[in-house]
C-alpha cells in the first residue's frame, strides 16, 4: 500500500463527485452519533443509492419511477397541502429485494425508499429510471430526527 495515499478511513467526510464509469456523488455526516455514508451512482437504467453506517448493507429495495408520475400528468389530483407535501408520492411502490428480515425493518426501509424516490421524481418529473436503494443503518428505529437527518444527507447526493 502506498503511504502517500490516504486510506478511506482517514479521509475526511466530504461531498465528492466523479463521472467515470458512471456519474457518482458521495456525502458523509454524523447521524445519531454514527458516521453515515451516502453514495449515489446514476446508470442509464437505474439510480443506485447506498446509505451505510459502520460499513454495513443489510437491505436492498427498488422503486420504479417509470409509472405514471402525478406531478406531470394527473392534473385532477388535489394539490399538496402543507400537511402532506412532505409525504412520499402515493403512486410509488417500493419492493424489498433483499433483507427486511422483520416487518418493522421492511416497513422503515420502504418508507426511506419511497421518500427518496419522491424527492428524485419531484426534482425531475420526467425521470423514468428505477431507484435502487441499499440500506445499512445500524439501528432501524422510527425516529423522526434520524429519518429527517438521513433524508437531508441523501438530498446532498441527488
Amino acid at each position: 500500500m502506498d503511504p502517500n495515499i490516504p486510506s478511506p478511513a482517514s479521509s475526511p467526510p466530504s461531498n465528492n463527485t466523479s463521472s467515470y464509469p458512471a456519474p457518482t456523488k458521495q456525502a458523509a455526516g454524523h447521524i445519531d452519533g454514527l458516521l453515515t455514508d451516502v453514495t449515489c451512482t446514476s446508470f442509464s437504467d437505474k439510480i443506485m443509492l447506498t446509505v451505510t453506517q459502520e460499513g454495513r448493507l443489510a437491505q436492498w429495495i427498488h422503486v420504479p419511477l417509470g409509472v405514471s408520475n402525478p406531478t406531470s400528468t394527473d392534473h385532477y389530483l388535489p394539490s399538496a397541502t402543507a400537511d402532506d407535501s412532505l409525504l412520499p408520492m402515493t403512486h410509488l411502490t417500493p419492493k424489498t429485494l433483499l433483507g427486511g428480515s422483520n416487518p418493522e425493518r421492511e416497513t422503515i426501509g420502504q418508507l426511506y425508499a419511497a421518500q427518496i424516490a419522491s424527492i428524485i421524481a419531484t426534482k425531475n418529473p420526467h425521470e423514468k429510471r428505477t431507484v435502487l436503494l441499499g440500506l445499512g443503518l445500524s439501528k432501524f428505529e422510527a425516529s423522526r430526527t434520524v429519518f429527517y437527518d438521513t433524508i437531508d444527507l441523501v438530498r446532498k447526493c441527488i
